[in-house]
């Protein structure tokens, strides 16, 4: 019990992402029958419509949207501020405890293991956060172009249209608004929580100001 407590937010929310993903392909699968049955065209079966693009290009496109945000905010938020959001660092060149030098700590046994090595190691760790949402986005953007690729092909050999390549797609309009459609609500998102938190409180969050404090308190 204990293990779970101490583990409890990331398993709370690992649960409804997995519960919401096959809500999406049971939904997903009956509005792909319902497509194929309008063309007069055989449905398929779960198995069948996960071989298909039409899962991953929605899975995927949701994904990418989401690792950018969060690549772009842990950024920006190393230089960039918002006064009175708990989210910022405080103006003014204020040192914050996250600007410690971790080298000052190779000696701490309980530092972890790449800052007791240092080195290109540690240099690489310290940009780690960042970097590793980078490159899930990058992975989901991968993964968003193949499956919706594959998705772009199969209705546009539905409607009788030539054969189209990857290249093709990625130049179409329709993968760009797929893309689009979600960084711009993504960012709205962020940028909601940066600016609402300046003024709103949330007692007992740790994403909250405390509830008395001042508007203009900056971070945490």
């Amino acid at each position: 019990m204990v293990w779970i407590r101490d583990r409890a937010l990331t398993l709370a929310l690992m649960a409804m992402f997995l519960l919401f993903l096959v809500g999406q392909l049971f939904t997903g699968l009956a509005e792909y029958n319902d497509e194929q049955a309008q063309h007069a065209h055989t449905t398929v079966s779960m198995s069948g419509y996960l071989a298909t693009g039409h899962p991953w290009e929605a899975i995927f496109e949701n994904w990418e949207s989401e690792f950018l945000q969060m690549a772009v905010f842990v950024l920006l938020t190393t230089f960039l501020v918002q006064k009175g959001s708990p989210e910022s660092r405080r103006p003014g060149g204020v040192t914050e405890l996250v600007d410690t030098d971790p080298r000052d700590f190779t000696d701490a046994p309980d530092a972890p293991w790449p800052v007791r090595r240092g080195g290109w190691i540690l240099r690489v760790y310290e940009h780690s956060l960042g970097l590793a949402f980078v490159l899930l986005f990058l992975m989901a953007w991968a993964g968003h172009a193949l499956g919706g690729f594959a998705d772009y092909a199969a209705d546009q050999r539905m409607h009788g249209q030539p054969d189209t390549t990857l290249t093709d797609y990625l130049e179409s309009p329709r993968f760009w608004f797929e893309s689009f459609q979600n960084w711009q609500s993504e960012f709205l998102a962020i940028a909601s929580m940066v600016w609402l938190a300046v003024y709103l409180r949330q007692r007992w969050s740790p994403e909250s100001k405390p509830v008395h404090a001042p508007h203009s308190e900056t971070g945490r």
